[in-house]
């Protein structure tokens, strides 16, 4: 019976390595709109598509990126300002898209700017704080991605969404993994959606990778403007050895001990682009990708644990307040 087992398996994942394998035809006349690519994964997935032959569309935030982006690119690859968070902007950007793709339609659309900061524990934030998460990370990809959907339900293409394992399990407070987890219903909402319309829309959940917003010059220093203000009462329930950066006791530090970030390969950022190009590129791409073995071997299995584990993790493994009980 095992040995049955064994084989059906096998056979599985060998036809969906064969399916997998089936790439898209006349890439060199699909447009793709990438938002987010002043730098990170947004920069080299462009960077990375633009060798493969595609026509790129590349919004930056700032035109510093973009005309560093455009020398580093063929002729091909076009760029334009985009702010996710200004309507106006979005709009703007709509209107270039559709000029420039035509009667073709746009065949893929990448929705990857995001912001990673503030990140601390929730009472320590502010309405504010989760707002500018929300507007960056989930509303900003909602109104570009209704901006852009008449253009990619015309040539029938992709949506690709930049998720996060933090969609999938919330380890940490802020306003990020709750933008993440709308991402995820979202996706899964439009994707079922759009199936009706031969449009596939898929995620991207990566793990941890070194960026410039990931940086530990950005998180400890997002920590210590979150901690400064705070209330006072806040700040005797934690106490000051909670987020004290100058004795090395922060949010990055133990993090960084307990082997949660800065794993050998997040500098590879082509772990994740690899996923966005497939995803792509693919005649089948899936609805998921997992990028980084952290994400494949320890947030994954994590998100399908009992929650009751995953708290007991958290609450041996995170630092304690000083008033904890």
């Amino acid at each position: 019976m095992w040995l049955y087992l064994a084989v059906l398996v096998g056979l599985y994942y060998l036809l969906r390595w064969y399916r997998e394998r089936q790439v898209v035809s006349l890439l060199q006349d699909k447009f793709v709109f990438i938002t987010g690519c002043d730098s990170g994964f947004g920069n080299l997935l462009a960077r990375q598509l633009d060798l493969r032959g595609l026509r790129v569309l590349a919004a930056c935030l700032t035109e510093q990126g973009a005309e560093q982006l455009r020398n580093q690119t063929s002729d091909r690859l076009e760029t334009v300002i985009l702010d996710v968070t200004k309507t106006e902007s979005i709009a703007a950007a709509a209107e270039w898209v559709k000029e420039r793709v035509g009667d073709r339609g746009l065949w893929g659309l990448v929705n990857n700017a995001g912001i990673c900061t503030p990140m601390a524990p929730n009472e320590w934030l502010t309405k504010q704080d989760f707002v500018k998460m929300l507007d960056v990370n989930l509303l900003g990809m909602i109104e570009v991605t209704l901006s852009l959907l008449p253009l990619v339900r015309k040539a029938r293409g992709r949506v690709v969404n930049v998720s996060s394992v933090m969609g999938r399990v919330s380890l940490f407070g802020g306003g990020y993994c709750m933008s993440k987890y709308g991402v995820e219903a979202f996706s899964d909402s439009l994707r079922r959606e759009l199936s009706y319309f031969g449009v596939k829309v898929a995620m991207i959940e990566p793990g941890y990778f070194m960026t410039n917003m990931t940086s530990p010059e950005v998180f400890n220093g997002s920590l210590q403007a979150s901690w400064d203000q705070a209330s006072p009462e806040i700040k005797e329930l934690y106490g000051e050895k909670f987020v004290n950066i100058l004795d090395g006791v922060s949010f990055w530090t133990v993090m960084k001990t307990s082997n949660l970030l800065t794993p050998s390969w997040s500098g590879n950022l082509s772990l994740m682009t690899n996923c966005m190009e497939h995803a792509l590129t693919s005649c089948h791409p899936r609805t998921r990708y997992s990028a980084g073995w952290d994400a494949k071997f320890f947030y994954l299995p994590v998100s399908y644990m009992p929650t009751f584990l995953v708290d007991l993790m958290m609450y041996w493994g995170a630092p304690r307040p000083a008033k904890a009980l």
